[in-house]
């Protein structure tokens, strides 16, 4: 079993989320300080093949097959990778051909190469469109995105407020806020101007609650989450933070090691909740021992807990 298809994982946005990791370590137009995957290490715009979308149609078919099997939900299926899912040239043809198992389908991307029109009709076909937005200052975007040097924030804003006029379906934004990077309140009050634009259906203020990519960034401090949520209420805008733990209502099933490899890859796992499904599955914490051992796993230390996540170089 490859590490395409996990989950599904309990999601602040999504409810029960099958993931699609369509996208391999750590292919991203992006390389943002906070981004819970580590630092980019194949910085690209270039949308290409990277698997073959018959097997991730097969893996997906199978996944479901198991899970039904076993009388767990799935709201959504949502293509959360390891890096911008758009890059996916094939990204239609999945669509496609998952819309036939009648569940609605998601994405969460990192809005950067939405000025591309056939990324914006790949994203129109999608029942719920998550778009990632954390600046909408050229500097500031630069220094906490990171992006590719081709791509412009003009272009990319003006995609967005493009895609937002054409999209039928449920339209979400999400702004990670980090502390002195994007939380000025004169930063915010044009964030929330260029969001109360695009009329998002929610819009989530978050700060990072797994180990980011870079040392010694935090979240915003309260006061400030504070404010951001006061300025995009006053603004009209439905908001909500996201500042809390998604809870440890994950599914393993079959192959434990396989799963838990495929979970940490895309969503570190906190100690507590990890032990946890080591009981429901009568296991003991030597598999996650021996993972560490064998270094496919790795422990991680963030704001006071524990967390596993996957070593990239032995995907």
């Amino acid at each position: 079993m490859s590490n395409i298809v996990f989950g599904p994982v309990p999601s602040r946005r999504l409810g029960r989320s099958l993931g699609i990791n369509n996208i391999p370590p750590k292919v991203c137009s992006y390389s943002c300080v906070y981004c819970q995957l580590g630092r980019t290490t194949n910085l690209s715009v270039e949308r290409r093949r990277f698997y073959d979308p018959s097997k991730i149609i097969e893996e997906v078919k199978e996944r479901i097959k198991h899970l039904r099997e076993s009388g767990e939900k799935i709201d959504y299926i949502t293509f959360v990778p390891d890096g911008e899912p758009t890059l996916d040239i094939n990204l239609h043809e999945e669509i496609k051909e998952l819309k036939k198992l009648g569940i609605k389908l998601a994405i969460l991307t990192n809005s950067s190469l939405i000025w591309m029109e056939d990324v914006r009709e790949d994203l129109r076909m999608f029942d719920l469109v998550s778009l990632k937005i954390d600046a909408v200052d050229p500097n500031i975007w630069k220094r906490i995105n990171r992006p590719h040097p081709e791509i412009s924030l003009e272009k990319v804003m003006h995609g967005i407020l493009d895609f937002s006029d054409e999209f039928k379906g449920k339209l979400l934004t999400e702004t990670m806020l980090i502390r002195r990077y994007n939380d000025q309140r004169d930063h915010i009050e044009k964030l929330a101007d260029f969001i109360e634009e695009i009329k998002p259906s929610k819009a989530y203020i978050s700060i990072p609650t797994r180990p980011p990519a870079e040392k010694g960034i935090k979240g915003s401090i309260e006061e400030n989450l504070n404010l951001a949520y006061q300025v995009f209420l006053e603004k009209g805008i439905n908001v909500e933070l996201l500042t809390g733990f998604e809870g440890d209502k994950f599914s393993i099933l079959q192959d434990l090691e396989g799963d838990i490899l495929s979970i940490t890859s895309v969503h570190p796992l906190r100690e507590d909740v990890l032990l946890k499904l080591l009981a429901r599955s009568g296991k003991s914490q030597e598999i996650i021992d021996k993972l560490i051992r064998d270094k496919k796993l790795k422990r991680v230390r963030y704001c006071g807990k524990n967390f596993f996540i996957r070593r990239f170089e032995y995907r």
